[in-house]
């Protein structure tokens, strides 16, 4: 796998670089001091992964988050020390489609064998998401049906550039909004509790991370908050569950959409949103096949068309909507 490196520090340039060229498999093949520097050097040498620190000179990690992806799209992890401080940034760059972030493992430190692992686990991963993806099909149309005005659980599944499409889509949401609705984000746990902080902020309704127990109420937002999986139990409160254990993404969207459709009685929407990889299409077909109103975002909208094409492949959406008439058709039809 082709890797680039976006950092204005020396050492951790240094260290990131020797960490990476450890592994098999894994080439350096450029390296980066500033988000402007790395916006023109993935243009002329695309890779497959860059690990994009966020406090830079000239060009931010989030400004150079958004023009790759614009104009010469990729993988991008987000390799900083300075996460919890700048948690803002954080998912102003997933918004913009960044994957994923981790600390800088900081060597001579007691934890610096504790944080390599956890950077090349990260890496492991959205190599196998890499593999798994496609984003070069297009829908040119979007379907004319209406949502139910019977339904009360909204679901909703995102990945990458998942931050910036929830948040479009739940600030135009009312506060006597008529349906509970729960979100599965792919987030590393330990920034769980800073993305639904964060998500909070965007919208009138009240978010929290999901516990163990909880039951989806109106009005609320539930956000799946661990590297395991949420699920809904056969008495309608949530759980976390560790299987699937070799599943790439974590948590699962499929997992969570599957166990709606194995135990939720009612009818509901399920809304598949922006995310490399395939997990929610599965999901969300089985949900189809219940009798729920499905959607999936638009080729148009998504910063990565990955997961919302997996699922209008396999017919699974019911309408294929932008963002903006995604929140409009929820507006109108739960705003009661």
């Amino acid at each position: 796998m082709k890797i680039a490196i976006v950092n204005d520090t020396v050492i951790a340039l240094n260290t990131l670089r020797r960490i990476v060229q450890a592994v098999p498999y894994y080439q350096v093949i450029w390296t980066a001091q500033n988000g402007a520097e790395a916006v023109t050097k993935c243009q002329q040498n695309p890779p497959d992964l860059i690990l994009m620190d966020l406090l830079m000179p000239v060009i931010d990690g989030v400004a150079a988050t958004q023009q790759i992806m614009k104009y010469s799209p990729c993988a991008i992890l987000i390799v900083t020390r300075s996460t919890k401080d700048n948690i803002s940034q954080v998912y102003a760059a997933m918004g913009y489609g960044a994957l994923d972030v981790v600390d800088t493992p900081v060597i001579y430190t007691e934890k610096y064998a504790d944080m390599t692992d956890k950077l090349l686990g990260k890496i492991a991963r959205i190599a196998k998401l890499i593999k798994k993806s496609s984003t070069s099909s297009k829908i040119k149309s979007e379907s004319q049906n209406q949502l139910s005005t019977s339904l009360e659980l909204v679901a909703i599944g995102s990945s990458t550039g998942g931050p910036k499409a929830l948040a479009a889509i739940l600030s135009e949401l009312p506060t006597n909004f008529n349906a509970a609705i729960a979100i599965v984000q792919h987030v590393d746990g330990h920034f769980s509790g800073g993305f639904a902080d964060w998500l909070n902020q965007q919208t009138p309704l009240p978010v929290r991370l999901a516990v163990p127990g909880d039951r989806l109420q109106k009005g609320r937002i539930l956000v799946a908050g661990t590297n395991d999986h949420l699920c809904l139990k056969p008495d309608l409160t949530l759980a976390y569950t560790k299987n699937p254990l070799d599943y790439p993404y974590r948590p699962s969207v499929d997992v969570f959409f599957k166990s709606l459709a194995q135990h939720w009685k009612s009818k509901g929407t399920a809304i598949l949103l922006t995310g490399m990889g395939k997990d929610g299409a599965e999901g969300l077909n089985a949900l189809k096949l219940q009798g729920w109103h499905t959607i999936a975002q638009n080729q148009k909208s998504c910063i990565v068309y990955g997961m919302p094409k997996a699922a209008v492949e396999l017919n699974a959406a019911v309408q294929v909507l932008s963002l903006e008439s995604i929140a409009a058709n929820l507006q109108k039809f739960f705003n009661k």
